[in-house]
């Protein structure tokens, strides 16, 4: 985890221009190619994470922002953003300063391990962080043990030229955990009282929780 730490500390600034609307040409090229996958897991998150108005969302894994400052201006009462990148969080608390959204909107610096919070969740979103995350079936039993009404996650889909591309690339960077279905299917299928659903997105598998089905 102190890799991965590393990583997106140095990585902060342009992971947050992926969201941004003043990209080079060039660069959006890329977007449509290689990061699809991230603006549809963001679409279909603030899709899911409906109804908004007086609800609580915690975000983990939030870098620079852009997930919980949708949500509160879409109508949440209260969001809560989690990130181990101190410069994530700095890009993110700046942005909802200047949005005028902080009285709505904490940040916060902590590994989700040893998060702790006491008042009542509605929703949690954790976009883009099982790539990073070695022991997932204890992350995700302890997202349940938090009780919200729904649960969102996005898995890094395994197999085929892109992942291999992927992989590659993060060698010497941080540790990378990529999933076939089976293996998300057995993450999930034990846990009790648990209805889920999974669907591929691009390179992604979406994975949605509904406790109050």
């Amino acid at each position: 985890m102190k890799r991965a730490n590393f990583f997106f500390d140095e990585y902060a600034s342009e992971f947050d221009a992926i969201y941004g609307q003043s990209r080079k040409l060039s660069q959006k090229i890329i977007d449509t190619l290689f990061r699809k996958s991230m603006r549809l897991r963001f679409e279909k998150s603030i899709e899911f994470c409906n109804p908004l108005e007086g609800r609580t969302v915690l975000d983990i894994g939030c870098g620079p922002g852009h997930y919980c400052l949708t949500f509160a201006e879409q109508g949440a009462k209260k969001v809560v953003g989690i990130d181990f990148s101190n410069d994530m969080i700095e890009i993110a608390k700046n942005r909802a300063s200047s949005m005028g959204l902080s009285d709505r909107v904490e940040f916060i610096v902590q590994d989700f391990f040893d998060f702790r919070y006491s008042d009542r969740l509605d929703y949690i979103v954790v976009m883009g962080v099982m790539d990073y995350i070695e022991n997932a079936e204890s992350f995700i039993k302890k997202v349940i043990l938090l009780s919200p009404q729904k649960a969102c996650f996005s898995f890094p889909a395994n197999g085929g030229i892109l992942s291999l591309q992927r992989k590659i690339r993060y060698r010497k960077r941080c540790p990378l955990y990529m999933y076939t279905l089976k293996e998300i299917e057995a993450l999930f299928c034990n846990l009790p009282d648990t209805r889920y659903e999974i669907e591929k997105i691009e390179r992604d598998f979406f994975v949605s929780i509904d406790f109050e089905r």
